[in-house]
């Protein structure tokens, strides 16, 4: 299986002491969004992980204990903006965030670390022309320190209306996208990073950005150095490329505050549960009550083969 941690929160950066915990007892829970009372207990030994995907906005506390993952296969999702605190009020300064980044890139392979500028949002003070200057600029200094950027823009969920009214939000047009795009493939480009958008309606393969799968199975099969059985990912977006995945985080759970967030649902939330946060517990922020009901999630290895050297022939 391949394990997402988190799309629903930054676990790396919150998070990671529990996650520690999770990996030595061999297994955590999983509580389902859509059935509160329904809980999954996920296997979590290095014969049935095949890679982990971490996403997150800041791995610092992660990183000095990335030893205790020498068994597993793992690569990060790092997103680095050049939003402020306006938009992104719980990430450090981005120059330090840079510095992060590298640092991660030097310690794990600059193919594990995969760059993220998303979501693009247009306002009054986020126009193209600030984006593409701060993607610029943060690109110089990742050259070198990963092989690939991915981009998307925002799109507009229901629990992000306030605060899109708030930052003054604008929609953007399909020809300031794919404008905005091209430009963007050029900086890449220049850098030597391949550039891919990430569950985009707009093709923007004319502009030199190509469709993208952030949970990658090329990628995971290079790392891996063996061939992955599975499908497409059936509980994301039509437009996502993603291969399947058993995600592990909650929702209404992460600190860093971002306006754009389609994973929180306010500071109330957020505060109750905190409360409920046992960095010892199974569960991430929560507790089994006695209407919960635990399953053994029936996991397994999607490997089926090691690559060999003439794969690639004929």
């Amino acid at each position: 299986m391949i394990l997402s941690v988190s799309r629903r929160t930054d676990i790396p950066n919150w998070y990671s002491a529990w996650f520690y915990n999770r990996i030595r007892e061999g297994f955590l829970y999983v509580r389902n969004p859509f059935n509160s009372h329904q809980i999954s207990r996920i296997a979590l030994s290095p014969d049935l992980v095949d890679c982990i995907i971490f996403w997150t906005k800041n791995p610092e506390n992660m990183m000095p204990r990335l030893g205790e993952l020498r068994d597993y296969d793992f690569l990060f999702q790092f997103t680095l903006t050049g939003y402020g605190k306006d938009v992104e009020p719980g990430v450090p300064d981005k120059k330090h965030m840079i510095r992060v980044f590298q640092a991660l890139s030097e310690q794990i392979g600059h193919e594990r670390v995969i760059w993220r500028y998303d979501p693009i949002l247009l306002s009054e003070r986020y126009t193209p022309e600030y984006h593409l200057r701060a993607f610029r600029e943060i690109a110089e200094r990742l050259a070198g320190y990963t092989d690939r950027v991915v981009i998307s823009f925002v799109d507009f969920y229901a629990k992000m209306k306030k605060n899109a009214e708030k930052l003054r939000i604008r929609p953007i047009t399909e020809r300031e996208m794919t404008e905005l795009a091209g430009k963007m493939a050029e900086a890449a480009g220049q850098n030597q990073m391949s550039i891919e958008a990430c569950a985009e309606q707009t093709d923007l393969s004319g502009a030199g950005v190509k469709r993208g799968s952030c949970i990658d199975r090329l990628l995971i099969e290079k790392l891996t150095d063996c061939r992955l059985a599975g499908g497409k990912d059936r509980n994301q977006r039509k437009e996502c490329g993603c291969m399947e995945s058993i995600d592990v985080g909650a929702y209404d759970t992460c600190r860093n505050g971002c306006l754009y967030c389609y994973a929180g649902s306010g500071m109330e939330r957020l505060r109750a549960a905190l409360k409920q946060y046992d960095v010892n517990s199974p569960l991430l922020c929560g507790c089994v009550g006695p209407e919960d009901k635990i399953t053994e999630r029936n996991v397994k290895s999607l490997k089926i083969r090691q690559i060999s050297l003439f794969d690639g022939e004929n």
